[in-house]
């Protein structure tokens, strides 16, 4: 199927990918004074008093906004926030249908950090966590930095910490299958941007000790000229031999091959220069950087890709909906590094009796997957008192 063609085609029918459904009915004179005015007044009185009433006599607490600027949409790049509105919706389909999360696209005209985070500071009481998407780096470190200092409710960029999560679940279980130890792989990863960045530091965080990042212009080193804030920040406690020099050299000998990245920037000689049991997850899309045939010819015993075509697709699908049921459930101060070490190992685990060299992680619509996220997610949140009482 041409699923380009065919979605478009699809859009066109639907006219959306999500609605307001009432959750009372307003059917008669009783009922629309219960809902509405007069009654209405008292709750409002309420919340005038205490404001965390909000969430318990309204639907703040299971409503989430998916915010963006349009910059860095899918593989698509910056073609501005109107356009990224059908990936905001699709997420937002996505939080209902495997978490019963609310969630409402809000699509940002302006690539202003201080304006961005001031619209979403001044939204923030309508909502019980935020949720970043489609984001340009290096804006996007700064605007979630700046609110999670600002807010009281969880902040996440899902291009960052939810790529990063469901990576580490898949390498937990292909780790499993060569029989390596995280603390004792070396690991490239291809791409020095939100994405990346964010992966080398939860996997340092996880146990990795030897980790190289490369970009267009090859290893990031310390020192190097031409780094952003966040690639040199990375670059401190990363590729620490110092070593200079492109991609394929990088991956000489290296046991995992992380790639957030650009189409076929692998060939099969860089995955053939590799560790044996080498482990290989080319994401790019819509086109990875190497082909799952390709790399499996070239010697990779375990291969993931973006790609719902294929085996072992690593897609953040299994994180967010989970994540945010959650976190809004214990009502949780911020997501921490915990909760999402709680949810990678509980989406490694659903793999069970299943897993293989061709599932390395449950499907994306697997309702228990996304269920014992959000319960191994609340169950960390409430151990490390990240909760508001």
């Amino acid at each position: 199927m041409n699923y380009r063609e065919k979605s478009l085609e699809k859009h066109y029918e639907w006219r959306g990918k999500i609605e307001v459904v009432p959750r009372v009915e307003v059917d008669s004179r009783e009922k629309l004074s219960l809902a509405y005015t007069p009654g209405v007044a008292e709750p409002c009185l309420a919340i005038q008093k205490n404001p965390d009433l909000s969430f318990s006599l309204t639907r703040r607490w299971n409503t989430v906004p998916v915010i963006t600027d349009g910059t860095a949409v899918l593989g698509l790049g910056d073609i501005g926030p109107e356009a990224g509105m059908p990936v905001m919706e699709g997420k937002c389909a996505l939080f209902k249908a495997f978490g019963g999360v609310d969630a409402i696209p809000l699509c940002i005209r302006s690539k202003d950090v201080d304006e961005i985070v001031r619209t979403i500071e001044l939204l923030a009481g309508s909502f019980g966590g935020i949720n970043l998407e489609d984001i340009s780096a290096p804006r996007c470190f700064e605007i979630e930095r700046r609110l999670i200092e600002d807010l009281d409710i969880p902040v996440f960029h899902d291009d960052q910490h939810g790529t990063a999560v469901v990576m580490a679940a898949a390498l937990l279980n292909a780790l499993k299958l060569v029989g390596k130890k995280i603390e004792s792989v070396r690991v490239v990863i291809n791409g020095a941007g939100a994405a990346g960045i964010s992966i080398g530091k939860y996997l340092l965080r996880l146990g990795v000790r030897d980790l190289i990042l490369c970009d267009k212009s090859g290893m990031l080193c310390e020192g190097m000229a031409g780094m952003t804030v966040a690639q040199a920040e990375i670059a401190k406690v990363t590729n620490l031999q110092r070593v200079r020099g492109d991609l394929a050299l990088a991956m000489k000998g290296a046991d995992v091959f992380i790639g957030v990245s650009a189409a076929g920037c692998v060939s099969r000689e860089m995955v053939k220069s590799m560790a044996a049991r080498a482990i290989v997850f080319a994401c790019a899309n819509p086109t990875p950087e190497i082909s799952r045939e390709d790399a499996l010819d070239a010697g990779a015993a375990v291969v993931g890709t973006g790609s719902s075509e294929k085996p072992n697709q690593i897609n953040n699908v299994l994180v967010f909906p989970g994540l945010f049921r959650g976190a809004l459930d214990v009502r949780a101060k911020k997501v921490s590094f915990e909760m999402m070490q709680a949810a990678s190992r509980a989406i490694a685990d659903c793999a069970g009796s299943e897993l293989s060299f061709d599932k390395i992680l449950p499907y994306a619509f697997d309702l228990s997957a996304h269920q014992a996220v959000a319960a191994a997610v609340s169950e960390a949140a409430l151990k490390t008192g990240n909760v508001h009482k």
